[in-house]
């Protein structure tokens, strides 16, 4: 064996591929004959086939003749000039409908013209001197039905349903229904909506299906749901249950009555070519036995030869993804196989060259370059400190000069808390709840300047309080809004901050009822919001709102999108809305960020 292996392994591999051919296919379709075989199954599975079609075409006409018998009773009613006029009728007392109806009743004689066993009749109509019980009611107990809208969504006049009633009017159990329903609009001077109703008695449609004693599953379904079987799923106090054998599915027939489009599957029964393979065990034996015992001999042999040497390149090969690839301590044969082994040493040699020149040069290039952002953004951080606290300081001083120095104290509190914020560098985000906790102790700091001029509302959805943003991003908004907004105007002014989320997509919106700004200067600030980047913030001039934007901006997989809406004299609305992935709830990840 092993002589024949190591002799195997100089052949070449077309070589070997067309000893595979003759030995393993070739030679035992020639001894055997398994065309006949073949097509015998093939034939089979026709029968079988053939049967699924007729079980498939004898359900649809029962169940069409079930629906246009309905249907022909729903004519009859349609065409009808007493039903018409007697609901057209108005009356004027309960008593006198009652007396109303029996004449109908009596005189028509519309109860026993119906001749339809188990099912139940409804006429409705939008005549509200008609008591509802029994064949009539009023239009408004249909209304806001699920049969009803179906209905009218359909823009038919006639609508063939499977229908479950949950909806407990009267406050019964839910149940299956099968409705056939019409509008009665054939009188086209009538005073009012009509529409028919006709409630086919599902338990015996379920009946009828199963005394067919088809052999084959048969499934009666619609977009996925069961609404008949012979094989159970029929409880009429269950809602349709999820058709889940779509692969036992032998035969498919889509059938459509009435604007209800159904699908009819006929499933195929486990082991159904059990009996047919019986019947020709002998031939079948014959065929295993000369087509398995010699190709499988001989394949153990190739396998030896091609599989366990294209095992050892695969296993060297996984060291591919590492630093240094591994080479091959052996290389046997002189066929394909050994030509690529020995090639592989060569490209291992000269790619551990590269990686060692090329691949972990540029990963200590790009150490550099982190290293370099990671600088540029503690730059930014380090020119927001100044501005803030700046800002409240002037607060307190112009609140002194004023006014004396009574509430001091508490402005020092707000300034502290603002301070807490604001010196506290840790980490880059923080909860939007405690970035808002900094606003409203910058906004009650202002207060103290703009007095009566200044009033504020926060809002944060409960979902958006955990959120992380980046620190001092939101109230550099707030901020803006109030020295630009408000300080701008002698009017008293409003600020509103509203945190929520929408469609998933956390939106931020800081309006004021300002000064608000020119169409040039808002062109030219949301040009500057939404292209925020290190140059531009290198640049002369205000950094605040260009520093939060470029934070925003630089959240890894952030993706923020910036609107302006402004009028001179009425005042502006920032909304930013930041997109999934940015979001994170504590613990979404090391940093608290998704």
């Amino acid at each position: 064996m092993e002589k024949l292996e190591n002799h195997l392994n100089d052949y070449r591999l077309k070589k070997k591929l067309q000893m595979l051919y003759i030995f393993c296919v070739l030679f035992p379709l020639v001894v055997t004959d398994g065309v006949i075989l073949y097509d015998l199954i093939r034939l089979e599975r026709q029968r079988q086939q053939y049967e699924m079609e007729n079980v498939a075409s004898a359900v649809q006409y029962n169940l069409s003749n079930t629906v246009e018998h309905s249907a022909a009773t729903a004519k009859n009613i349609y065409l009808n000039r007493y039903i018409e006029n007697f609901l057209n009728v108005q009356f004027g007392s309960v008593l006198e409908y009652v007396m109303g109806r029996q004449r109908f009743m009596k005189d028509t004689l519309f109860e026993s013209s119906l001749g339809m066993d188990n099912t139940k009749l409804t006429m409705y109509a939008d005549n509200e001197t008609i008591v509802n019980g029994g064949e009539f009611s009023r239009i408004s107990a249909a209304r806001g039905t699920g049969w009803y809208e179906r209905l009218q969504e359909s823009g038919e006049d006639m609508l063939f349903l499977f229908y479950y009633d949950d909806g407990r009017n009267p406050a019964v159990d839910g149940k299956r229904k099968l409705l056939f329903l019409r509008k009665m609009n054939f009188f086209h001077n009538s005073p009012c909506e009509k529409v028919l109703k006709i409630e086919m008695d599902y338990s015996n449609m379920v009946r009828d299906l199963e005394r067919m004693h088809y052999e084959q599953p048969v499934y009666i379904c619609r977009d996925g749901e069961i609404l008949l079987s012979n094989e159970g799923h029929n409880s009429v106090l269950q809602k349709f249950e999820g058709f889940t054998d779509v692969d036992r599915v032998g035969f498919e027939k889509e059938i459509t009555l009435y604007g209800e489009k159904l699908q009819i599957y006929v499933l195929k029964t486990p082991g159904s070519i059990l009996p047919f393979l019986r019947e020709n065990i002998v031939l079948i034996g014959t065929l295993l036995l000369v087509n398995i015992i010699l190709p499988w001999f001989l394949m153990r042999q190739i396998d030896s030869s091609i599989t366990a040497r294209i095992g050892e390149l695969s296993h060297v090969f996984e060291s591919v993804g590492k630093d240094r690839m591994t080479e091959l301590s052996r290389v046997r044969g002189k066929d394909e196989i050994g030509s690529l082994m020995l090639n592989y040493n060569r490209m291992a040699v000269r790619m551990n060259d590269l990686i060692q020149t090329v691949y972990k040069d540029k990963l200590k290039e790009q150490e550099m370059d982190i290293a370099r952002q990671s600088a540029e953004l503690l730059a930014l951080r380090s020119q927001i400190n100044p501005h803030f606290l700046f800002n409240a300081l002037e607060s307190i001083r112009m609140h002194s000069v004023l006014k004396g120095e009574y509430e001091t104290a508490d402005m020092v509190e707000k300034l502290a808390i603002m301070e807490r914020q604001n010196v506290d560098w840790g980490v880059d985000d923080v909860e939007i709840g405690k970035e808002m906790e900094f606003v409203e102790a910058y906004l009650g700091l202002q207060k103290y300047r703009f007095g009566d001029r200044l009033s504020y509302e926060l809002s944060v959805a409960p979902d958006c309080v955990t959120v992380r943003i980046p620190k001092l991003t939101l109230v550099t908004f707030v901020e803006n809004a109030c020295v630009h907004g408000i300080e701008s105007k002698t009017a008293p002014g409003w600020i509103f901050v509203r945190i929520y989320k929408e469609n998933g997509i956390l939106c931020i919106e800081v309006e004021d009822t300002g000064d608000g700004m020119e169409e040039d200067a808002l062109a030219d600030i949301l040009d500057k919001m939404r292209n925020a980047s290190i140059d531009r913030l290198r640049a002369k001039g205000r950094v605040g709102i260009l520093n939060a934007c470029l934070r925003l901006k630089m959240m890894p997989a952030c993706k923020a999108d910036f609107y302006i809406e402004s009028e001179k004299g009425t005042g502006t609305m920032i909304q930013i809305r930041i997109s999934p992935e940015i979001l994170s709830e504590p613990g979404g990840g090391e940093n608290g960020h998704a």
